[in-house]
């Protein structure tokens, strides 16, 4: 199923690169933006810029993943602040180090509330909205790290995983609203969450997985690995056979 034209996208997680990489490439196409994100306000000259630059109307919105009370009236915020609106785009995520999470329950636990369950409670309450309308539909991005448990982040990796979970039952759920949910899953990006980490590889632009995701959507997939090349990197290492995996260093 091929989604229908969208004329306006909630974008939530909007201080990241890859966020304002996809509004860019949205707003290309002339679709309205609202950018959702906290301290929404330091994004007022990302605004300006896509309003100039691409003549689309551009809103903020004050959004927190972790104010789980709020999500049950974000999609009438949105309504009220922009008007009609079609898409979502959730590109909410936070990477915990990796050390300090096995030893600090609060690392622990904000990386599972921030990248599981406070995107699953908002999603699951602007499908509800969607769901109403039968129409539009949404795109999430998840994490390669999510497809298979690696100790060298695994908490971030469950997060991920969980995450997919949730979009592949909400995918199934809303076909028949003819809501469409793709899941995106990026391999390594060039993005402040992830520059200067050591080992990294086959690192990507966030602009051309933009694109990646745009070009997606309109086709109409449901997941996405981004580069390519992730889908087989990631096949391999999911059918290392468990006695032998659990014995190696990733």
């Amino acid at each position: 199923m091929k989604p229908s034209k969208t004329s306006r996208a909630l974008i939530l997680g909007a201080r990241s690169e890859i966020a304002q990489a996809l509004a860019h490439q949205l707003a290309s196409e002339g679709v309205g933006l609202v950018l959702g994100a906290r301290r929404c306000q330091s994004l007022q000259p990302v605004a300006d810029d896509l309003r100039l630059r691409h003549q689309v109307d551009v809103d903020l919105l004050e959004f927190d993943a972790l104010d789980l009370d709020a999500h049950a009236s974000l999609a009438d915020r949105v309504r009220d602040l922009a008007g009609p609106w079609e898409l979502v785009v959730c590109v909410v995520g936070t990477l915990p180090d990796p050390v300090r999470s096995r030893s600090s329950s609060q690392e622990a636990a904000v990386a599972l509330m921030t990248n599981f369950t406070g995107v699953s409670v908002c999603l699951g309450q602007l499908a509800n909205d969607l769901e109403k309308r039968q129409e539009g539909g949404i795109i999430c991005l998840t994490s390669v790290a999510g497809d298979r448990g690696r100790q060298s982040n695994y908490v971030y990796g469950a997060a991920k995983g969980g995450l997919n979970v949730f979009l592949q039952g909400l995918r199934n759920r809303l076909v028949s609203a003819k809501v469409h949910v793709m899941t995106v899953k990026p391999g390594f990006v060039d993005t402040p969450m992830t520059r200067g980490m050591p080992g990294l590889f086959l690192v990507a632009a966030p602009e051309a997985v933009a694109r990646d995701i745009v070009g997606a959507w309109h086709k109409g997939r449901n997941v996405l690995y981004t580069p390519w090349f992730w889908r087989w990197i990631l096949f391999i290492i999911r059918w290392i056979p468990e006695p032998i995996f659990k014995r190696m260093s990733l």
